[in-house]
């Protein structure tokens, strides 16, 4: 069987993925709640998308490879330069491709893509305390965790208390890109 990476792409999202990316959001919905709140209607969408025009946001959709179906999201946001280089991380995958190793194979390549093209030297991630999978997945990525926000984010109508991990540039080069 091949490994997930070789299964996985990323690329930037289009208005031609409205269908694909409800679709798989719809289905989803008890997965991603409460951690996310990913567009569920065309216009939640085109809000979307939007917000991926800005300059200092990079989403990608992550797609199977043999056949460019989407599956999930990574989003690079708030990225600044200067003395910063950093960026927060947000990620998701479709309930039908979770636990399948697809969102760590998408996050790496991510990670590539802030480090290299991006030229980045940080990416945090903040994640709630209750989101094993989540919590799982950076741990096992190598993100150092820095601490404890309290009421961090205001999600499903209530503030959120995240854990916040960050990877550098560095830590990722060492670890050999995965």
């Amino acid at each position: 069987m091949d490994e997930p990476s070789s299964r996985v792409t990323l690329r930037p999202p289009s208005a031609a993925d409205e269908v694909a990316l409800l679709a798989v959001n719809q289905t989803s919905r008890a997965l991603h709640h409460p951690w996310v709140a990913p567009p569920l209607t065309p216009e939640a969408f085109a809000a979307y998308l939007g917000r991926c025009a800005a300059p200092e946001v990079a989403s990608l959709l992550v797609c199977r490879a043999a056949d460019g179906a989407v599956m999930g999201v990574v989003t690079l946001s708030q990225i600044f330069y200067g003395a910063l280089q950093s960026a927060y991380v947000g990620y998701y995958i479709g309930a039908l491709y979770a636990g399948q190793g697809h969102m760590a194979a998408a996050l790496a390549l991510a990670l590539d893509h802030a480090f290299g093209p991006l030229r980045l030297h940080r990416v945090e991630a903040n994640i709630q305390p209750g989101n094993q999978a989540s919590l799982a997945l950076v741990r096992r990525l190598g993100f150092t965790h820095e601490g404890f926000s309290r009421r961090y984010l205001f999600i499903d109508g209530a503030w959120r208390d995240h854990e916040r991990f960050a990877m550098l540039a560095e830590d990722w080069a060492e670890r050999g890109s995965r």
